[in-house]
């Protein structure tokens, strides 16, 4: 009898192991070649689940920013201890990730990366996380002081920002 593979839940699961591969490896220096021999697969394998590195990328994305709205938060404790919590989960890889972002967005027209459904599922669920804690009216200006914050810690290498 033929194995039974639920391809929803395998290609979810490709995406998330190549989403460490890219955040390593960045985006323009990986090919579909190298992502399909770190998931141990072949090209053409690959290829059936994802016809273009575009879409794995966007796959890997939405993956990844899944966990950003699992992000838990205890009604208890004050807006100052969330955010920080909400930063601490965010602080991670946020070198990596950022870098993976520039590499992404390298050559892109501002028009073009406001079209770009990745960074739409990006920027929607980062705004998402922080609108459960301060609320929608003050999102985008705590949620530009957040990755500001990160930035800038990243940056100096802990000295000046949110550590």
């Amino acid at each position: 009898m033929p194995k039974v593979v639920d391809r929803d839940k395998y290609k979810k699961e490709l995406a998330e192991r190549a989403a460490a591969f890219f955040s390593k490896h960045g985006y323009a220096g990986v090919g579909m070649r190298g992502i399909a021999e770190h998931l141990g697969m072949s090209k053409s394998a690959l290829y059936h689940y994802f016809p273009t590195k575009k879409s794995l990328f966007l796959a890997s994305t939405e993956a990844v920013m899944n966990h950003v709205d699992e992000t838990p938060l205890d009604g208890t404790m004050t807006e100052a201890a969330q955010l920080q919590a909400l930063v601490e989960s965010m602080r991670g890889e946020f070198g990596t990730e950022m870098a993976l972002v520039f590499d992404y967005l390298r050559g892109k027209t501002p028009a073009e990366i406001a079209a770009d459904e990745a960074m739409q599922i990006s920027c929607s669920a980062y705004l998402k996380a922080v609108e459960r804690i301060v609320g929608p009216e003050r999102a985008v200006e705590t949620l530009a002081a957040v990755m500001g914050g990160l930035m800038l810690d990243y940056l100096s290498g802990g000295v000046l920002g949110l550590s």
